[in-house]
């Protein structure tokens, strides 16, 4: 991160994060974001940490908040929402805390782009905040168990992949017989051959050739059915 920041120009004012991250599922300790937190003082540079999937992990693994570390919230700023946790995609509802002179420049440049969240919409949000934490367990634990009918099913017919430890997707690498085709082209050949549609990694840029992602916005018998599709897809395994 040194090196690229050094060789930008003009260099950057503002980092952006995102762990657990989307699309490639990554996730982080708190001591990576003790090691920004000194980078941002030390450069006096901006931090945004978009913390989407702060609820959706598994095996024990809990996501740490950039605003753990001291003096983070000096230099920075996280995002809350509660698409993924509570379940309301497109009702665009979340929060931003953190460095308070950045969030007052949020508020005025949003001032100019809109003016409020429809009434219903806000209220609902606060009773889920406020009376619906025994709701999230479930959220996950069905997010846990689609992962698992997907990974544990290609596994079987020789396309390994990891486990994510958090959110809502599967990155999996292009299995090696396939990889020249490309995500794009390999992604098309899944949708042709086995009716099961993934998003190539190359929508995500370059360095995301090599890969596709799985969304687990399916039910469980939508899921192992994309499961059996993809076998019939993947003749070269």
């Amino acid at each position: 991160m040194t090196e690229a920041f050094h060789k930008s120009w003009p260099k950057p004012r503002v980092i952006v994060t995102s762990f657990p991250h989307n699309p490639t599922t990554a996730t982080v300790d708190v001591d990576f974001f003790e090691r920004l937190v000194a980078f941002a003082h030390h450069h006096e540079t901006m931090l945004v940490h978009d913390f989407a999937y702060a609820d959706i992990s598994y095996a024990g693994y809990e996501p740490p908040s950039l605003l753990q570390v001291p003096g983070a919230k000096e230099v920075g700023v996280e995002l809350y929402t509660l698409s993924k946790s509570h379940s309301m995609a497109g009702w665009r509802v979340g929060f931003v805390v953190g460095n308070h002179e950045m969030i007052a420049a949020l508020a005025q440049l949003k001032s100019y782009l809109d003016y409020g969240t429809f009434q219903p919409i806000q209220i609902a949000s606060i009773i889920a905040l406020n009376e619906c934490d025994d709701y999230v367990p479930d959220v996950v634990s069905t997010y846990e168990r689609r992962r698992d009918i997907l990974v544990d099913g290609l596994a079987r017919f020789g396309w390994e992949i990891d486990k994510p430890n958090a959110t809502m997707f599967v990155w999996a690498p292009i299995p090696e017989p396939y990889r020249d085709m490309g995500s794009l082209e390999f992604a098309l050949h899944l949708l042709d051959k086995g009716q099961v549609t993934v998003s190539p990694g190359v929508g995500f840029g370059p360095s995301g050739d090599g890969h596709v992602r799985f969304a687990l916005v399916e039910n469980d018998q939508r899921i192992a059915q994309a499961v059996r599709g993809v076998r019939k897809a993947l003749d070269r395994l």
